[in-house]
């Protein structure tokens, strides 16, 4: 039976908003999880023996070669194995957190998790995208067009040309306002962009799970 795979990258532990929500998701779940947390146990940033190791044959792999290979073949056999998707991933300077980057360079392999001739082993398993911000980055708002984060994520994790998932995005904004005084005045804006993600996460969990035993 194949399984959801969890990827947590928030550094904030139970206080993050991204592991909240995703909780949401996970209390509706029926069904096997495989939970990877990258900020308990982050996974190494891509080196040059990793990048080498794809193109040389097994039997010449340096020792450096063989250990890097040896955990990339376990991370895409893991991503490959499931059958839906969880990533929480909150803005951090705009962008990913870089325990996040290091797991998508590990998994991006030509012609294992994505190829130039056709679609990706995993393409059309749906895939739920998590991304709690401090501040809002929706259309009129005074940072609109900063979100470097959804845009990238949606393309690498959803492109058909890349990994194809089916990818759904929620995102809690507004997160600081509880903590800032200066943004005190979103609050409810916040309050209810919390709301909408929580129930956005639960119908998702129904929804994965009824296309999953379909």
């Amino acid at each position: 039976m194949s399984y959801l795979l969890h990827i947590d990258s928030s550094s904030l532990g139970e206080a993050s908003v991204s592991r909240q929500v995703a909780q949401s998701f996970r209390d509706r779940w029926e069904g096997p999880v495989v939970h990877r947390d990258l900020a308990a146990s982050p996974v190494p940033h891509l080196t040059a023996a990793g990048v080498t190791a794809r193109g040389t044959a097994p039997a010449q792999h340096t020792p450096e070669q063989g250990k890097a290979q040896a955990l990339q073949d376990e991370l895409i056999e893991e991503f490959l194995g499931a059958g839906a998707y969880l990533f929480t991933v909150p803005m951090y300077n705009l962008s990913m957190p870089s325990v996040f980057k290091a797991w998508l360079d590990q998994i991006l392999v030509t012609d294992r998790t994505f190829t130039h001739a056709g679609a990706s082993p995993a393409a059309g398993r749906p895939a739920l995208l998590i991304s709690a911000r401090g501040g809002s980055y929706a259309p009129g708002a005074p940072r609109e067009g900063l979100d470097y984060l959804v845009p990238t994520l949606e393309t690498v994790l959803g492109h058909e040309d890349l990994l194809g998932l089916d990818v759904t995005t929620v995102t809690p904004e507004l997160t600081m306002a509880p903590h800032a005084p200066a943004l005190a005045s979103l609050l409810p804006l916040h309050e209810a962009s919390m709301k909408a993600a929580h129930d956005h996460a639960r119908d998702l969990a129904t929804a994965f799970g009824t296309a999953r035993t379909a």
